[in-house]
């Protein structure tokens, strides 16, 4: 399950496919947060080539993926809106400093990958429940790069991590951790009104 600790509900999907212009919307500005944090990411650490140039190949893809689904959304005179909060994210990176782990970039590129790894398991769920075909192959198509993001991100934690003196068991013992936490946070999201997201 790509590291997670816990599967999405059904709730989560009959109120998703409920709103598709919403979700739509949401998940355009997530493709834009996800490249924006990888090029935030890659200024701060702009000392460590490999790690740039991953990260910059990450931000080049997602900035891709938020072309398309926004060319969607023009296709379907649907506004993009303003981004919206996304509490998710906000408290996953929140939970990754109680307790810090090898260091303050494993961790960021922990919860990338945690998110990721999240946005992959719901991109199956509504391929595989999703009656509007456009969507649906959108998000059958990018399975596979959300698993691929989920994966360079562990591979970058890892790398990082032992640059810094952990091991590859200490830093995926982390992401194990790290991944009870973000089970919670999905587990109270779940009981919210506000579902009509990748991430609610």
């Amino acid at each position: 399950m790509l590291g997670l600790a816990s599967p999405t509900d059904d709730a989560w999907v009959e109120a998703a496919l409920a709103d598709i212009p919403r979700l739509l919307s949401d998940h355009a500005h997530c493709e834009m947060k996800a490249a924006t944090n990888a090029l935030s990411l890659a200024v701060r650490y702009c000392d460590r080539p490999a790690l740039v140039q991953a990260l910059a190949a990450i931000a080049e893809e997602e900035t891709s993926h938020f072309r398309r689904v926004h060319a969607m959304l023009v296709e379907r005179g649907l506004p993009l809106g303003t981004p919206p909060v996304d509490p998710y994210a906000a408290e996953l990176r929140r939970s990754a400093e109680v307790g810090r782990g090898p260091s303050a970039l494993v961790d960021r590129l922990l919860v990338a990958a945690l998110i990721e790894a999240r946005s992959c398991e719901r991109f199956r769920l509504l391929a595989d429940r999703c009656t509007d075909p456009e969507p649906r192959a959108l998000w059958r198509e990018l399975l596979a790069s959300e698993a691929g993001h989920y994966r360079t991100f562990l591979d970058l934690a890892i790398a990082e991590g032992e640059r810094d003196g952990a091991t590859a068991d200490e830093v995926r013992e982390r992401l194990s951790l790290l991944a009870v936490r973000e089970a919670k946070i999905v587990a109270r999201l779940a009981h919210t009104d506000d579902r009509a997201t990748v991430h609610g």
